[in-house]
Order: C-alpha cells, then sequence, then structure tokens
C-alpha cells in the first residue's frame, strides 16, 4: 500500500472525522483522482514536440498520456478541428498517492523561490488545481534532454463538498499552502 494511503487510513481520516464532526466514516472527504493535463501549442506545426511531452508526462507520472485534440477549428491560430494540440493523465488509486506523495515531498520543494502554494485555486467543489511552470522540477525528468521548459496543471479532484474540507484534507496530506 502507498505510504500517503496508509498515512490517510490511519492518521488523516479520523483526524478529519474529529475536526468535521461526521459520524459516517464515509462522509469523510478522500482524494478521488489526479488529473495531470500539457497544452502544447507548438504540436500545430510539429508533432514531434507533442511525442516528446507526451514522453516526459509519461516519465513524471508513470502512466501514458492521452493525446488530446481540438474541439474546434480557429483560424487565426491555424488550429483546425481534431489536431493534436495536449495530452493528459488521470492517475487514480495507487499510482495517484505515489504521485501526490512526490509532487508534495520531492518537486514542489525544488520550485525556485518558493514561498508555498496559494489557498485560492480551489474550484468551488472541492477541487484543487495547481500551475506548474516547469518539468524540471521532477527529478525523473533529465534536464539535458529537455527542448523546452513547459508548464502543466495538477488537478486534485476530492470528495470534499466545499472548499474548506477539501483545503484540510491537503493541509494534513502535506500540502504546503501559503501561510495566511
Amino acid at each position: 500500500m502507498a505510504r500517503l494511503k496508509e498515512k490517510y487510513m490511519d492518521e488523516i481520516r479520523p483526524e478529519l472525522m474529529k475536526k468535521l464532526s461526521y459520524k459516517n466514516i464515509n462522509q469523510v472527504p478522500k482524494l478521488m483522482k489526479i488529473v495531470v493535463n500539457s497544452g502544447v501549442g507548438d504540436a500545430i506545426g510539429d508533432h514531434k514536440k507533442l511525442e516528446s511531452v507526451a514522453s516526459e508526462l509519461q516519465q513524471i507520472t508513470g502512466q501514458k498520456p492521452s493525446i488530446r485534440r481540438a474541439k474546434k477549428s480557429i483560424s487565426n491560430f491555424k488550429l483546425r478541428e481534431g489536431m493534436p494540440i495536449g495530452v493528459a493523465v488521470t492517475l487514480r488509486r495507487a499510482m495517484m498517492y505515489e504521485f501526490f506523495d512526490r509532487l508534495v515531498n520531492i518537486a514542489i520543494p525544488r520550485i525556485r523561490d518558493f514561498r508555498g502554494i496559494p489557498s485560492k485555486s480551489f474550484d468551488g467543489r472541492g477541487n484543487f488545481t495547481l500551475g506548474i511552470t516547469e518539468q524540471i522540477i521532477f527529478p525523473e525528468i533529465d534536464y539535458d534532454k529537455v527542448d523546452k521548459i513547459r508548464g502543466m496543471n495538477v488537478t486534485l479532484i476530492t470528495s470534499a463538498k466545499t472548499d474548506s474540507e477539501a483545503f484540510e484534507l491537503l493541509k494534513l496530506f502535506g500540502m504546503p499552502f501559503k501561510k495566511q
């Protein structure tokens, strides 16, 4: 079992039950899935850039990404409907906990001039989106083989009903939020 899942079962879930005064253990919010996606606007002219981003995302997450295609044609960007423009990975269960552990404990502290994650990125339904500007903060990426510094979005989907419940859950998991 993943280290963070054990921590959730043994420490976080009982503490959240007490803090949020739930009577049933199934009411306690939990991490459902993590979606990591990266848009590749350069892929319109060169498909090899999309392949390199996909391979980097596969190294980071440990799972093969799916290629996302354009839903609409936009003439100003020379974009046609159905052209590949991004990659995304949806992580669940053990791989989700392993990735989240590496994200919180290894990758986020490697961000330059890091002062904490702003807690304003909740969507109102208990989900949190984190924008990462450089893929090189992950130790799996070889800095010499990177052709261009690219960013990605990491969305943490929880079963929490409100943002405050999700905030408490992520804080107990060790997410380094900024001090208010």
